[in-house]
């Protein structure tokens, strides 16, 4: 069955053209939204796999959009979100993601343009996965932080982690920064154990790793 997607976008030709590429990928546009109004009756009319959702939005144009973002991700949490964004603000994806980075994305609009890496994006959020932008995760890693949980990291530790939280999977990860996938393992197995997460499945130590890192500061 494909990846059912909604798509709420005030700018109609940025909207069409999301839906075509998309769909194009073989996902399933099953509605799209021009306003957050109409994207709250939409999402609940439709249950999409993933909302795909600008921050500014009618009727207000400031946050309209992630706050309906909010509200979908505890409303109907089967619902993977991803937020697309004029503006690096690390508050909308702190803000996002709560205590959960499951299925939710935060991306800069610019990365509409790379379609294979956007699509990727998209169908990693709708399968659980988190995805960051990297300029977001380039601004958390550059603040000191008091009392930083994740000062235990070595530089390459703090390496690693900040490209998981952009989405990457330990393959991306060693293509990314040259090395092998047993390094890479070797690293998220020390950042796990660091962070107290040494008992966990996989999967979930790797969500909350990302959690961590998201919360320090």
């Amino acid at each position: 069955m494909a990846l059912r997607a909604l798509i709420a976008e005030d700018q109609v030709l940025l909207r069409s053209g999301i839906a075509r590429l998309l769909g194009d990928a073989g996902i399933d546009v099953v509605a799209q939204a021009g306003d957050a109004e109409d994207l709250m009756r939409k999402v609940r009319a439709h249950k999409p796999d993933i909302a795909i959702v600008d921050v500014q939005m009618p009727p207000d144009h400031t946050d309209d959009g992630l706050r309906a973002a909010v509200a979908i991700r505890a409303e109907l949490p089967d619902t993977a979100v991803l937020v697309l964004s004029q503006f690096l603000e690390e508050r909308y994806a702190l803000d996002l993601v709560g205590d959960d980075p499951r299925g939710v994305g935060y991306l800069l609009k610019d990365r509409v343009i790379d379609v294979d890496a956007f699509v990727a994006a998209v169908r990693r959020i709708a399968g659980g996965g988190s995805v960051l932008d990297p300029q977001v995760v380039a601004l958390m890693v550059g603040r000191r932080r008091a009392g930083d949980p994740l000062d235990a990291l070595t530089p390459r530790e703090r390496e690693v982690l900040g490209l998981m939280a952009e989405g990457n999977s330990n393959r991306g990860i060693a293509e990314t920064l040259g090395v092998g996938a047993a390094a890479v393992e070797k690293h998220s197995t020390r950042i796990f154990q660091k962070l107290g997460l040494g008992t966990e499945p996989t999967e979930h130590r790797r969500v909350m790793a990302v959690l961590t890192y998201l919360r320090a500061g």
